[in-house]
């Protein structure tokens, strides 16, 4: 029963990062298509906030995989 549950919780952690990208991408071609002038200076806060959010899901998932299940 444990070990679903954590299951549980890890999908649900990579809902939050797939839906925290999506995010940062749409904020960005929004603004982009407001303002194409800016998209250089929106570049690199795009891949800092992408590489941040997919850094997180995956610090998760390493702490899912090495954390034994126990029974409570």
């Amino acid at each position: 029963m444990v070990g679903s549950i954590t299951a549980v919780g890890y999908g649900l952690a990579a809902i939050g990062g797939g839906i925290g990208v999506g995010l940062i991408f749409a904020a960005y071609m929004t603004s982009v298509a407001r303002q194409p002038e800016s998209q250089k200076t929106l570049q690199p806060m795009l891949f800092l906030g992408f590489a941040l959010v997919e850094a997180l899901a995956i610090l998760l998932s390493l702490i899912h995989i090495s954390e034994p299940t126990r029974p409570y």
